[in-house]
């Protein structure tokens, strides 16, 4: 039977999760893992080994990759020799596709399942589904959100039968960015399939409240991507953890009293950094530990 969250059921559940907040507030310790993803080494296959080094070598709990690189890295035997040596547990991977096409749907279910396959043989248990881009000032959402709903159900269902978790990313300048696309597919999607994965930084970019999405929508929430931003001319406007403006603490305590989540992944992206990634990563960490983030040794 298809399943859809009201808003109401949505603000009722978070309630409910919000009476353990203070009980995650005063916590000596957290209880959510910390991953990094590998955008922040570049996008390309080749860079996701020293990626992997640098985020094992800083305690990080997991890695992201993309769909696209570890397929490339098949051929090569394996992204998996360069994640064991490490230590390191892949958790996800971002997968690209189109959400508004109806005549692409077929491929792209295929092209996400495959990802999925090779995600659970490394271990990973996440799709973080990127919707397409679009040109923002010519774009009617109301003409797109049937197709993008229908998309959403069918790639999430197909990769539940491989044993893999869909999660929608809204993202800027694609078809799902701002506030009321949000609301729009996550309150008509079915959830028992479709799970959401917001990038906090984003969506303070794209002009929303991501505390206030995190509240409303995490019953549903099975993944993160913990961004700040700034606005700044470095990193496509975002910037390491505590730099911003996005209250990451606030998140952060939402997330705790979401049970079904146990890591949430750090990014920052490449584009036009002043410092090395290693770096950046040391930066989000040493904040995170600010705030009861234990890391591995």
């Amino acid at each position: 039977m298809k399943r859809q969250l009201s808003r109401r059921e949505f603000s009722r559940a978070a309630g409910l999760g919000l009476g353990a907040l203070t009980l995650a507030r005063g916590a000596s310790a957290r209880r959510l893992k910390i991953g990094h993803t590998g955008i922040t080494w570049g996008y390309a296959p080749a860079n996701a080994e020293q990626a992997i080094k640098d985020i094992a070598s800083l305690g990080y709990y997991g890695f992201e990759s993309f769909g696209n690189v570890i397929e490339a890295w098949e051929p090569k035997g394996g992204i998996g020799q360069v994640l064991e040596p490490a230590k390191l547990n892949l958790i996800s991977a971002y997968c690209g596709v189109n959400l508004t096409e109806p005549s692409r749907r077929s491929a792209e279910v295929e092209k996400l399942v495959g990802w999925g396959k090779l995600i659970k043989k490394y271990g990973g248990s996440v799709a973080v589904i990127g919707p397409n881009g679009v040109k923002r000032p010519a774009y009617d959402f109301a003409a797109a959100k049937p197709n993008i709903v229908a998309a959403l159900n069918d790639m999430c269902k197909a990769l539940g039968d491989v044993g893999i978790t869909g999660v929608l990313h809204q993202h800027t300048g694609t078809c799902v960015e701002v506030r009321d696309e949000v609301y729009g597919v996550m309150e008509k999607v079915d959830t028992k399939y479709v799970k959401f994965g917001p990038d906090i930084g984003q969506l303070a970019k794209g002009g929303s409240d991501p505390v206030k999405i995190v509240k409303d929508f995490l019953p549903v929430i099975r993944h993160v991507h913990l961004k700040d931003w700034d606005g700044g001319p470095n990193w496509t406007g975002y910037c390491p953890l505590g730099k911003g403006k996005v209250d990451v603490p606030a998140i952060l305590d939402l997330l705790e009293t979401q049970k079904e989540l146990n890591i949430v992944m750090v990014e920052l992206d490449p584009d036009n950094p002043p410092m090395p990634p290693l770096q950046t990563a040391q930066i989000s960490k040493d904040y995170l530990k600010k705030l009861g983030y234990s890391f591995r040794s």
